[in-house]
């Protein structure tokens, strides 16, 4: 019977294995991502399980303590956390996957202590890994939280000799590790290690700008996969192993994604300083800005053209996540259905504050996924489109990308919304995106400006085309 239960929490794992590999297909696709989701989660359910079950578990009611207030902070924070403030809530999971890696590590090299049995140079580099990745892991998560959150600046921070400090930092850690390493048991050199991996974590986020946040969440996404699988290692788990490698090298192959979308590579947008926050170029009500003219539109003329519009293609960017107008959005196009209107949403891979959140929010307002296109499949119809409604984005539509050689963001892949008969643009005011550049999009002839928040001018859009 005894040989039967390590068998069995083995096939367990294989099982829980498959499944994670089902549930990260289908998580590919909105449609199939609820179920993906739910598969995910059933196969680590199974891996918890079978892992209890193993000998070595000798302290039950502190796990089930731990599973009880974790459970219990999960529970709570997916009730009360509005989605947009989803991304923070992502980057804040990562940290606390990677502290919690971090504390294994820890932790094993502890037990040795207490032993005073000297680990072998494998286990001594495990526990350093973990401790490297974890610990920049739960550090740089919470820079970035700091940062979505608006505790701290969006803009870049950098100082004089920056990246060489960062370089003696890393460099420190490898010599102490090599010390360590033949010097084991070395408590204060420990601890300093740990203490370089958390600042190391710090200088590694603070020098990029909010813009590129999706991208550095995706990256530490990655991070916490790898420091789980490091702690796998540790503990000699084969399903921690497993699913960490899967986390990590989605996370990867997500990250390298984005930046393809922002023709932009990872050392670029780690190390480049990009984009310095929204600022303020000129305020909303239309007229000129110096030479150039802006067109303005009011929210009966813009009903008026939307209603009468064979086809409509909606923008969503992160202004209609900060004024939370996905429900209004979604009652706007039933209304435009409603008289004839085809209607389609344009979503562009980096649009919003993390991967996918323009399809979240659309999701949880109940928009159809076969209404949903990616950049590559509806820039094409953009020629044939009557209207396109921009709410809030603004980097991810702007024409100098396309056609200034000399901006920051030239080359970068954008939704043509300005080959549309016509554009209408919802934002508060005339304020650049995250890249700190003007959007020559406000200043196209057939572009008009509907300023206001995007909540508000999108209940008034419903309100006027009901009168249609």
């Amino acid at each position: 019977m005894s040989d039967l239960i390590p068998t069995g929490i083995q096939l367990s794992y294989l099982v829980a294995a498959s499944l994670f590999f089902v549930g990260l297909k289908k998580l590919s696709s909105p449609a199939t991502a609820r179920s993906g989701n739910t598969i995910a989660s059933a196969a680590m359910l199974l891996a918890i399980v079978a892992t209890l079950l193993d000998a070595k578990v000798l302290n039950y009611p502190m796990i089930f303590l731990g599973i009880a207030i974790g459970s219990g902070i999960g529970a709570v924070a997916a009730q009360k956390v509005e989605m947009t403030a989803m991304p923070q809530m992502v980057g804040l999971f990562n940290g606390l996957g990677g502290a919690a890696s971090a504390l294994v590590a820890v932790g094993e090299f502890w037990r040795y202590f207490g032993s005073l049995e000297s680990p072998g140079i494998d286990t001594t580099l495990v526990v350093l890994l973990g401790v490297l990745i974890g610990g920049v892991t739960f550090t740089g998560s919470l820079v970035a939280f700091a940062k979505l959150q608006g505790l701290v600046s969006g803009s870049p921070i950098v100082f004089p000799l920056q990246q060489p400090f960062n370089a003696t930092l890393f460099g420190g850690f490898l010599a102490l590790s090599v010390y360590l390493c033949l010097n084991p048991l070395n408590t204060p050199i420990f601890l300093t290690l740990v203490g370089i991996s958390l600042v190391l974590g710090v200088m590694f986020v603070i020098p990029i700008g909010g813009g590129d946040m999706p991208v550095v969440i995706s990256l530490l996404n990655s991070f916490s996969g790898l420091a789980a699988s490091a702690a796998g290692f540790v503990v000699m788990n084969n399903m921690l192993i497993i699913a960490g490698a899967l986390v990590g090298a989605s996370g990867i192959i997500l990250t390298v994604i984005m930046c393809k979308g922002m023709n932009r590579s990872l050392t670029n947008v780690l190390f480049a300083a990009f984009g310095t926050g929204e600022g303020t170029v000129a305020g909303g009500g239309g007229g000129t800005t110096g030479d150039r003219v802006v067109h303005s539109i009011d929210p009966e003329e813009s009903a008026m053209m939307l209603g009468y519009a064979r086809s409509v293609v909606v923008v969503p960017g992160y202004g209609m996540a900060v004024a939370q107008a996905q429900h209004a959005v979604r009652e706007l196009a039933d209304q435009l259905e409603r008289l004839g209107v085809e209607v389609k949403y344009a979503i562009h891979p980096v649009a919003g504050r993390m991967p996918g959140h323009m399809n979240v929010l659309l999701a949880e307002a109940n928009v159809p996924y076969e209404q949903l296109y990616d950049m590559e499949d509806i820039n094409s119809e953009f020629e044939r489109t009557d209207v396109a409604l921009v709410i809030g984005a603004n980097d991810v539509v702007n024409p100098a990308a396309r056609e200034n050689s000399s901006s920051p963001i030239y080359g970068m892949p954008i939704l043509d919304v300005d080959k549309a008969n016509h554009t209408i643009v919802i934002k508060r005011s005339m304020s650049t995106g995250f890249a700190g550049i003007e959007n020559d999009l406000f200043y196209k002839d057939k572009t008009m400006m509907l300023f206001g928040s995007a909540k508000d001018v999108v209940t008034k859009l419903v309100g006027e085309v009901k009168q249609l």
